[in-house]
């Protein structure tokens, strides 16, 4: 098999959450080029619809599933439906999850003195249960695919501080976490298990740090490649990990944010007074 045959993914039938709009949705339309049969996921249905027939343009099938993660029992009903229309299921593919948000889907910082209890149980369980929920439904039929892997979306905020998103951090951290630990137990199965921590990415979720000038200046102070990435940036490191080329890759996170953990403390102005202990 030639090297660019591995990044294939022809036949495989994936299942992709959160695939309405963002990353999820250009993660869903990249496995389909590669490929894929792809069962989309999201409350979205208009969304999922549109995309399901840029899919199948392709000469893909595309499986819509419309549902509510939140709900303790829709991971297993979209598991299941999506297993029962594509066949099988190979690649599962959580990217539904956030910060917390107000009515229109856009992220909210707030300091974590003024957040509840609720407001934290909303983020754990959109971004943490629903993964749990997710791989719990999907792993008997994983491990009857030769080619089985699950890769869950974090958050550079899972690496770096980000005051304001206190919770989301805390939760996209413990996802890295489940994601060694699971990538050990289930590898007897054949099923890989690894995360991808995009970086500053222009979405509709991120439009109140990218639509404010002062705001995304100083978002991008910490980044040395000195621009917003864009979905397309990280369906590569998808792609990859989902593919052949990752067949002995497992347990492991990528991060597409321009360099921002790799240098995270950029000098933002002069060099700083003297300490005065010495």
């Amino acid at each position: 098999m030639s090297i660019l045959a591995t990044f294939r993914l022809d036949g495989a039938r994936a299942l992709v959450t959160g695939a309405s709009r963002g990353i999820g949705r250009a993660t869903a339309l990249a496995l389909a080029e590669a490929g894929a049969h792809v069962g989309l996921s999201a409350r979205d249905e208009e969304a999922l619809t549109g995309l399901a027939r840029e899919i199948t343009a392709l000469g893909r099938e595309a499986v819509v599933l419309p549902d509510d993660l939140r709900d303790p029992e829709a991971a297993a009903r979209v598991v299941d439906a999506a297993t029962s229309a594509l066949g099988g299921l190979d690649l599962l593919v959580h990217n539904a999850g956030g910060p917390q948000t107000d009515a229109e889907g856009h992220m909210v910082l707030r300091p974590v003195v003024e957040t509840s209890d609720d407001d934290w149980r909303q983020v754990i369980d959109l971004n943490l249960l629903a993964a749990v929920r997710l791989c719990r439904a999907a792993h008997p039929y994983l491990r009857e695919s030769d080619r089985a892997s699950v890769l869950l979306m974090s958050s550079v905020a899972a690496l770096v501080a980000v005051p304001g998103m206190e919770s989301y951090g805390a939760v996209k951290n413990g996802l890295l976490s489940y994601v060694r630990s699971l990538a050990v137990a289930w590898a007897e199965d054949g099923i890989r298990v690894n995360a991808v921590c995009p970086g500053w990415v222009r979405t509709w979720l991120t439009q109140p740090l990218h639509g404010n000038a002062p705001v995304a200046q100083a978002a991008l102070a910490n980044v040395p490649m000195r621009r917003w990435g864009v979905p397309e940036d990280v369906v590569g490191p998808c792609v990859f990990l989902c593919s052949p080329a990752a067949s002995f890759v497992t347990g492991q996170y990528l991060a597409p944010d321009g360099g921002m953990t790799a240098y995270p403390a950029m000098p933002r102005s002069g060099p700083s007074e003297e300490d005065p202990r010495d």
